[in-house]
């Protein structure tokens, strides 16, 4: 998606900063990339722009006039002072995502700063601590949706841990021609609004869809198993790096070299399922942290994640890179070729899937469910965290441990698919001392009216903090009371992900908790402040499931 006024936007990129021009990186197949801006003064500068997208005009909110914005490069080790002026009619703000930066410069209006007003410029200034694929966003209303975001890629102050030839970032995202407020009044007004696959009688009769006892079964629950994601191809038009499925965004390479591709989903509310038909992946990074390399065919990448794989395409022809919708109603669609204006054949849409008992937490061995009821929410069947109210649907009876599994969809596809059981951290994790306590935090929803919040309590003035004593060591467990999928991230902190490889848990800042699921971290709390805790599926977050995290003592204060 690219801003109309090409002049405007290459002013304002040579104004905002320095090109970067390292040899691996710089090599832009596409004329149009955004601009590369490093150093230790970067000027970013937030406002409205018109865009093109496959050839259809529409508005967005941009970041130095492109959408995607700007990639920020830098190193680790050095200090940056980012410098963000507000030319919109309301506030706004940069959230630096997955970033470890003193809280103050996290970027989130009314927990760690005011927020930038119109008119104005906010200088963030740290020092950059880590490497990796990162990003950022806006933290204001929902102005991330609009195209308020951009990468963010920090070399390591040593040697890469997985050297490449090549690389090219890849942004996916999702955009809409509607509002998102528009989006969000239509999701609480009719649930299902966007979902244009539900089951018909055709699809009974073809054994496609469920079978009649068991579509009666649903909905007596007052479930739908086509529910996959909220919002869907209906309305949404897939990106690459700005680029719609008809722009087709090009990655060139030359046979034989090791290209590293960094995924980032900045998209609203989008998981997506990757692959390279004909190519093999090797995934080296998962959140910006580096991982022992495990080969894969296709990964799901859920909004707020990262990921980072090496492929070497040894033929000298075209590969389309394909992202699909995890619901299947659409994708975005790029090319890796060794020259311009080639392509591939971009592979059709794969029957979408259905949700399961198991997707509710009511994986029984096939015991008969026609008797229950997901209307849960007798006391006597909630956890006492739960705060039971119209907002909470249902209480999962039996939630798994799923990070072993195939993600929603995937289970059958006939190749290997990367699974959160696969992610062992390349270095032994830094703090390695039992959790001294558990923290239980269920996430619940009632998809009929679109509400959404941690334990039932939706995020208000009233809701209390998740608090830490600074350095503490906790394991914090994620029960998902919904049959969505919650892309649940932290803000300020990386955790260890327990899946099995003790001392070499995955570091991450964002984990999928997958519906009726269920996911435990564990945490050292050691960056003092207040920190963002939420799911970033944006409508679902913007609808309550947001609280925050409080670490103590701050700097320079006693106990």
């Amino acid at each position: 998606m690219q801003a109309l006024d090409r002049r405007q936007m290459l002013v304002a990129g040579a104004t905002a900063g320095l090109a970067g021009l390292l040899p691996a990186w710089a090599r832009a197949s596409d004329r149009r990339q955004p601009a590369t801006l490093s150093g230790e003064e970067i000027a970013l500068t937030i406002g409205h722009a018109a865009l093109s997208l496959d050839g259809k005009a529409g508005h967005a909110m941009a970041v130095n006039g492109t959408v995607p914005g700007p990639l920020i490069r830098l190193k680790e080790g050095q200090r940056v002072r980012l410098s963000v002026t507000n030319t919109l009619d309301e506030d706004t703000s940069i959230h630096w995502h997955g970033l470890l930066v003193p809280f103050q410069f996290d970027g989130v209006p009314g927990v760690s700063f005011p927020g930038i007003k119109p008119g104005e410029t906010f200088v963030y200034d740290f020092k950059v601590r880590q490497s990796g694929t990162y990003w950022y966003h806006s933290h204001s209303g929902l102005q991330e949706q609009m195209g308020v975001y951009g990468p963010i890629v920090i070399d390591p102050a040593t040697l890469e841990a997985a050297p490449y030839d090549r690389e090219h970032v890849v942004v996916l995202s999702d955009y809409s021609f509607l509002h998102p407020h528009q989006i969000m009044r239509k999701l609480k007004a009719q649930a299902g609004y966007f979902n244009d696959q539900k089951q018909t009688v055709a699809g009974l009769l073809a054994g496609r869809d469920q079978s009649l006892k068991d579509r009666l079964e649903w909905s007596r629950m007052r479930m739908d198993p086509t529910d996959i994601l909220d919002v869907t191809g209906s309305a949404y038009t897939y990106l690459i790096n700005g680029h719609g499925p008809g722009d087709n965004w090009t990655g060139l390479f030359t046979p034989g070299e090791r290209v590293r591709l960094r995924f980032v989903n900045a998209g609203g509310m989008t998981t997506f399922n990757v692959r390279v038909p004909g190519l093999s992946m090797t995934v080296v990074s998962a959140d910006g942290q580096n991982v022992q390399p495990v080969g894969v065919e296709e990964f799901q990448i859920a909004p707020a994640e990262t990921y980072d794989v090496i492929v070497r395409p040894v033929d000298d022809r075209a590969f389309t890179l394909v992202a699909e919708a995890a619901d299947r109603s659409g994708l975005a669609r790029a090319t890796l070729a060794p020259r311009p204006g080639m392509s591939a054949p971009v592979p059709p849409l794969r029957a979408r899937p259905l949700a399961t008992m198991k997707d509710m937490g009511m994986d029984m061995g096939g015991m008969d469910m026609s008797g229950m009821s997901m209307d849960m929410r007798d006391p006597a069947n909630a956890p006492p965290t739960v705060k039971l109210g119209p907002g909470v649907q249902s209480i999962t009876p039996m939630p798994a441990d799923r990070l072993g599994e195939p993600p929603q969809g995937l289970e059958d596809v006939g190749h290997k698919v990367l699974v959160y059981t696969d992610l062992i951290a390349l270095d032994a994790n830094p703090d390695t001392r039992p959790p001294g306590r558990t923290v239980e935090i269920h996430l619940t929803g009632n998809m009929e009216r679109f509400m959404w919040a941690f334990d039932g309590e939706a995020f208000g003035p009233l809701k209390k903090p998740i608090a830490f004593q600074r350095n503490e060591r906790v394991r914090v467990l994620l029960v998902n009371d919904s049959m969505m999928a919650h892309p649940i991230h932290l803000h300020g902190h990386f955790f260890e992900v327990v899946n099995g490889h003790d001392g070499h848990h995955p570091r991450k800042h964002t984990v999928n908790v997958a519906p009726g699921g269920k996911v435990a971290f564990d945490l050292t709390a050691d960056e003092p402040g207040d920190w963002a805790f939420h799911c970033h599926m944006l409508l679902h977050m913007h609808a309550g499931m947001f609280n925050v995290v409080t670490v103590r003592p701050l700097d320079g204060a006693s106990a």
